[in-house]
């Protein structure tokens, strides 16, 4: 497991930590998304899509359906990166987003994580 990037976007308050990591297998994902449940202990959601070779996942974390892990994940597809996770972990901060905002500052702070890898 490696961190290739890491990044932070605010969007209406709400702050948005983006960190993409290279994985290898299914148990390393594992391992940093307990390990990050312990360290954002206070995040509101912690969201994830990667893609292993044909592996791929994605979870909301309790946002709406396809707000959170979809737009994780076209960014993935688009961008056609592999052994890559990108976790984004929200802190709230108070406004609501709507289903269209949470969709947006998703897919963006996916896509400012994996952009920065390419320069």
């Amino acid at each position: 497991m490696k961190i290739l990037n890491q990044i932070e976007l605010v969007v209406k308050k709400s702050k948005f930590v983006s960190i993409m990591y290279e994985v290898s297998d299914e148990e390393v994902i594992k391992d940093i998304l307990t390990n990050l449940k312990k360290e954002h202990k206070k995040a509101r959601h912690i969201p994830y899509a990667y893609k292993i070779d044909m592996h791929v996942k994605k979870s909301d974390d309790k946002e709406p359906a396809n707000t959170a892990g979809s737009p994780i994940l076209n960014i993935i597809e688009k961008k056609k990166l592999n052994h890559v996770l990108i976790v984004v972990i929200r802190y709230f901060g108070g406004i609501k987003l709507g289903a269209g905002g949470l969709i947006r500052a998703y897919g963006e702070a996916a896509n400012m994580v994996s952009t920065l890898n390419e320069e």
